[in-house]
């Protein structure tokens, strides 16, 4: 197996204060298809970086890619988002996209989601624990076979990349409830205000949102919130009580 150029995509610590690793991205020619081996966080942050290599290596290859995602030590919606739509992508070629290693973050992501299938990859039992074959997508065997064999309408694909944001806030909702709660108690804002200055806080200081809502959570019990969160909050909600 061949390599050809490696695709390195730092992240420091200024550069993310979330606090996210390093991203590397390495493209190897095997036959008529191309491994691509991934290391580090697929997020928000990285997604675009991520989407480039993809379709970049994608495009190089005859027969499709298969990704080795087990260096991979998080990733969220909008990661899954990337692997969803360069796998349309490349269904349209006539090609396929395939996921022969996982991480447990992805591994974890792809059980909740029921998209494992979707990649050609099998599962380990840490990942299925507690969750029903087929029954996060709704669909038998057979009638996913059928959707394969004819291939995913963008159509179909854009309602399955709703579902699949759908579950990832149903994961993070109950952690975020509870962060409004905390914003609501403390300086006496209404549930809409205490979610408008959750979002603001988060894209400002390019906090993920549930992230975010541990923090607050936690420094309910006496652990210390970063100063620049404390900034935000203030002002935040300086901002949205002021009279209009």
């Amino acid at each position: 197996m061949s390599p050809v150029p490696t695709v390195d995509h730092p992240s420091s610590a200024a550069d993310s204060p979330s606090g996210s690793a390093s991203l590397k991205i390495v493209t190897e020619s095997a036959g008529d298809r191309t491994v691509v081996v991934v290391s580090g966080e697929i997020d928000i942050d990285s997604e675009q970086a991520v989407r480039r290599a993809l379709r970049l290596a994608l495009a190089r290859s005859p027969g499709g890619l298969d990704l080795d995602l087990a260096g991979v030590g998080f990733c969220d919606c909008a990661g899954l988002n990337v692997l969803l739509s360069v796998r349309a992508i490349a269904l349209a070629d006539g090609k396929t996209l395939r996921v022969r290693a996982a991480g447990a973050g992805v591994e974890r992501l792809f059980a909740l989601t029921g998209t494992s299938s979707l990649f050609g990859h099998a599962p380990g039992p840490a990942a299925t624990d507690g969750v029903v074959a087929g029954s996060s997508h709704g669909h038998s065997p057979t009638t996913h076979d059928l959707m394969e064999e004819n291939g995913v309408s963008d159509e179909a694909e854009e309602l399955r990349v709703e579902v699949v944001q759908l579950k990832r806030a149903m994961l993070t909702r109950p952690v975020i409830d509870l962060a409004r709660g905390v914003l609501m108690a403390s300086f006496g804002l209404s549930r809409e205000d205490a979610w408008s200055v959750l979002v603001d806080v988060s894209q400002r200081t390019n906090t993920k949102l549930h992230q975010l809502a541990e923090e607050l959570v936690d420094s309910v019990n006496g652990a210390p919130l970063p100063e620049q969160l404390q900034q935000r909050i203030s002002t935040a909600v300086a901002e949205i009580s002021r009279p209009a």
